[in-house]
């Protein structure tokens, strides 16, 4: 071989390394930790959350809830203009019946969050939600909700917690005709419950409103694990689910949007970026 062609070898192989070397090195690609993490995951604090916003012909597809794909069982609503997107409007004698609300049964402290928009029509009893159980004789439910003494600045509003009452007026314009912000946020350390209304804290509520109770102590954490079907817009009779059936009862008929349960008590800040984002 000529010094020639062995110079010339030299060049070619070391070329070739360089080529290798290359070749094998790893791509720049953003690794796990650079994807944006899920902000609602399955098993984090949102445990259930129907925004309502399908724009399918399948009323099934518009209610899902979207953390853990939870479709309803039947979603007899229309959907309409919400607060953000879409959102159902509430009819006599119907409801939207989920076969459960996720792992919210597991909570100890929650919150339930929700848009409304509603007139008032005075002499109506309405019912928005129930976390239906059998251990309540009655009623058969862990907790609801319902409104009544309607007027354009105030009602009645009662939430119902392991049968126990949380009852009294509510001065705030629910049933004015315009979308409001309410939310409701149980503290298992303090037995307290907190109502938020358009973002900020209401204050003056009584103690049959905020101090939650368990054979006239502080209740502490709650226990919904015997819950198992979930009603929105509406109460157990309006699902053909255990419960009441009287006349009274009506379901909910104004509109309702983002509709949140979460497995811990929201702070004050928690509550206020959820309204300013309206959420």
């Amino acid at each position: 071989m000529t010094k020639t062609t062995q110079l010339f070898t030299k060049v070619f192989l070391g070329f070739s390394a360089v080529v290798l070397m290359a070749s094998c090195q790893k791509m720049n690609k953003p690794g796990y930790a650079d994807y944006p993490p899920d902000a609602n995951p399955p098993g984090g604090p949102l445990k259930f959350y129907a925004a309502f916003d399908g724009a399918s012909a399948d009323p099934l597809m518009n209610g899902v809830d979207s953390i853990r794909a939870n479709f309803p069982a039947s979603n007899p609503l229309t959907s309409v203009a919400g607060v953000t997107g879409k959102a159902i409007q509430g009819s006599d004698g119907k409801a939207v019946l989920y076969p459960s609300a996720n792992d919210f049964k597991d909570a100890t402290s929650f919150s339930i969050s929700m848009w409304l928009k509603n007139t008032a029509q005075p002499g109506r009893t309405e019912f928005l939600f129930s976390l239906a159980d059998d251990t309540y004789g009655w009623h058969h439910s862990a907790v609801f909700l319902l409104m009544e003494n309607q007027t354009a600045a105030s009602a009645t509003m009662k939430l119902c917690v392991m049968d126990q009452w949380l009852e009294g007026t509510f001065n705030k314009p629910v049933f004015d005709g315009s979308w409001h912000h309410i939310v409701y946020s149980y503290d298992q350390t303090t037995s307290k419950m907190t109502y938020y209304f358009d973002g900020a804290i209401v204050d003056g509520m009584t103690p049959t409103q905020t101090d939650v109770k368990n054979g006239g102590s502080p209740r502490g954490a709650v226990n919904f694990k015997n819950a198992y079907k979930f009603i929105l817009a509406g109460w157990n009779k309006h699902a053909n689910t255990t419960g009441p059936t009287d006349d009274w009862i009506r379901s909910y008929n104004g509109t309702m949007d983002q509709f949140r349960l979460y497995g811990k008590a929201l702070s004050a800040t928690e509550v206020a970026a959820l309204y300013n984002s309206r959420l």
